[in-house]
């Protein structure tokens, strides 16, 4: 087992150091005219890279230092965002590079327009009368002027001879690689301001047959994925917050994977959740993500700061019962979900809403009648392609699926993890709207 997990990481080694060489080659190499300071620089860039970029993850996940995690981790996890992209529009690049080149070679055979030459004027000769010539004396005749006309000059042209095979190699190679550097560092721009900004509000109304006329337009804000840590600090925090009151909810609903960090360097940055206001309270259930930085250290810290934990557990409310279970990364520490004990002993007239922080719960979700599962996790693949890859993961991406007798919900979250980039995948914080139907 433990040779193939080290031929595994060889293999991805490989692969990634054979992608940073074709980008290093087609942005650094062909776009240079030989050694010299630009390629020196280009070569740093692509070196540095990598080794940032693991050096960030062996920090976070060794427990360095916290300011180190924070110098390493803007560098290191931008670059593998910046890396994706640039590989994904050297690829495009590849598909234009021959039309690019066979348009400069077109320009570069096309003939040059000639310039036309006026004519020389040819000077007309007086005739000379007939008789005898005279016999005074005269001045010595001027040289006569030749009226042949002048040889026409060389024609002039206003276009600069063809350039050399290796010149149109490298201006095309420039061309190419200047739109696909300006693709990618646009593309990881527009994305991280779309994560630093916070998330905006996601409406989605939910109607459940067992829910009360009395609780038609109960309004459940759920949020997930915050991610707090090295790169999203307090004031990320206290955007969600705020984002999250303005919607005047009666519940408040974390669902797992608030933070990448210990309680020890991220307590502070997650002390505005104690401004988190809702008429039934707000709650919280652990995500995998928990279960990396202390999960019974960060349940304490939840519930100081006036959160309920929901450790497989069950509470009820006025008109419908809310139940939580743990995330299944807990099961390595004796700590996973346990459906039997959130879920058994209720009256089943009641409709239940289920936090859970992984969609891949749903399955035992259905076998516990639940009405609702809550969930995060998937980021709803936080950068594109990669929502291909956590599509084929999960039951269910984003949105609202029905699963069964059971609806299953699924929040993109709020925050990101690793680089804070999100590209076609919107962060967000979700008002689901219950809807009865006797209403």
């Amino acid at each position: 087992m433990v040779i193939v997990f080290i031929l595994a990481a060889l293999a991805v080694l490989a692969a990634f150091g054979a992608l940073h060489w074709y980008a290093w080659r087609r942005l650094v190499r062909d776009t240079t005219a030989g050694p010299g300071t630009a390629r020196r620089v280009g070569t740093a860039v692509f070196v540095a890279g990598p080794v940032l970029l693991f050096a960030a993850f062996a920090a976070e996940r060794g427990g360095a230092p916290f300011w180190l995690q924070q110098v390493l981790g803007w560098p290191g996890f931008m670059w593998l965002a910046l890396s994706l992209y640039l590989l994904l529009a050297l690829l495009v690049g590849e598909l234009v590079r021959p039309l690019v080149r066979r348009l400069v070679e077109r320009r570069a055979a096309a003939p040059a327009p000639a310039t036309a030459t006026e004519p020389v004027p040819v000077r007309e000769t007086e005739p000379v009368p007939a008789g005898p010539k005279p016999t005074e004396p005269t001045d010595p005749p001027a040289p006569a002027e030749s009226t042949a006309p002048a040889a026409p000059a060389e024609p002039a042209t206003s276009a600069d001879p063809a350039p050399t095979a290796p010149s149109r190699r490298l201006f095309v190679s420039r061309v190419v690689g200047g739109a696909v550097a300006a693709a990618a560092v646009g593309t990881v721009g527009y994305g991280t301001y779309g994560v630093v900004r916070g998330p905006k509000v996601k409406r989605v109304t939910v109607p459940l047959a067992k829910l009360p006329r009395s609780a038609h337009g109960f309004r459940i804000a759920v949020v997930s994925d915050i991610h707090l840590g090295p790169m999203l600090g307090r004031g990320f925090a206290q955007k969600v917050v705020d984002t999250i009151n303005g919607t005047q909810p009666d519940l408040i609903a974390i669902v797992g994977d608030l933070v990448d960090g210990t309680v020890e360097d991220l307590g502070p940055a997650a002390a505005p959740l104690a401004q988190l206001t809702a008429r039934h309270g707000a709650y919280f259930v652990t995500g995998n993500h928990e279960y990396f930085s202390g999960a019974e250290q960060w349940v304490d810290e939840v519930r100081r700061l006036g959160l309920t934990p929901m450790e497989n557990a069950r509470r009820e409310l006025p008109a419908l019962d809310l139940a939580g279970v743990n995330d299944v990364a807990g099961e390595d520490d004796g700590q996973g979900p346990d459906f039997a004990k959130a879920l058994g002993d209720r009256d089943t007239s009641r409709a239940v809403v289920l936090l859970a922080h992984q969609p891949v719960q749903i399955n035992e979700a259905v076998d516990h009648g639940v009405d609702l599962q809550l969930s995060g996790h998937t980021h709803g693949g936080q950068m594109w392609p990669v929502n291909f890859v956590a599509d084929a993961a999960n039951p269910t991406l984003a949105g609202l699926e029905r699963h069964g007798d059971t609806q299953l919900y699924v929040t993109r979250g709020a925050g990101a993890w690793g680089p804070p980039v999100r590209v076609g995948a919107p962060s967000d914080i979700t008002v689901v709207e219950l809807a009865s139907k006797q209403a």
